[in-house]
């Protein structure tokens, strides 16, 4: 049995990691509407330049990084402050990457979704409508450092993607050892 996650003082936060295709938007959003959390697209805060240069099938650099993960640990950081949980989608796939999102609150978790290469491959090659072309997904496995033992030890989890999304969705819950609010008499969440 696994210690019991850390939780900041009146706010939780949940980074959801992995490479592209992984189905982090998904989970993401299934634990915002569970837990009745604050949810945040990582995507959302890359910068123009940045999808630019993935949409034309050019990995990102680190010096394209840095800005990008600053802004999703300032949203975090606020979060915090305004007591709020929140939940925010991020590839996070480098330890460095991770330690930068850390520093908004060292209590965050990280949910790392794995899946072979294989499978995220056929996944994203069936995805519409997103500027991440399936010709960068083995850079992202090549670039890709697992959770350390010291993540995994103050509440960060791993959880495979194998099944359904609700099925995912359910793991995932149980490895945070998330339980979603009760609902009241009148059905809004307590």
């Amino acid at each position: 049995m696994s210690p019991e996650p850390p939780t900041a003082p009146g706010a939780d936060i949940v980074v959801v990691m992995g490479v592209s295709g992984v189905g982090k938007s998904t989970i993401a959003k299934g634990i915002s509407t569970l837990m009745g959390w604050t949810f945040a697209e990582g995507d959302a805060f890359h910068p123009q330049a940045n999808i630019d240069k993935m949409s034309n099938g050019i990995p990102l650099t680190d010096e394209d990084r840095w800005p990008w993960l600053a802004l999703i640990a300032d949203w975090m950081r606020e979060e915090v402050q305004a007591g709020n949980n929140a939940v925010v989608t991020c590839s996070a796939l480098r330890r460095r990457y991770r330690d930068v999102l850390r520093d908004a609150d060292p209590a965050v978790r990280f949910l790392h979704l794995a899946a072979s290469e294989d499978l995220v491959g056929d996944r994203l090659s069936h995805r519409q409508g997103h500027y991440m072309p399936t010709s960068l997904l083995h850079s992202q496995y090549d670039t890709l450092e697992p959770l350390d033992d010291d993540e995994l030890a103050a509440g960060s989890v791993v959880c495979s993607v194998e099944g359904s999304a609700a099925q995912v969705l359910a793991r995932a819950m149980d490895a945070l050892r998330l339980t979603p609010p009760a609902d009241d008499e009148e059905g809004h969440r307590a």
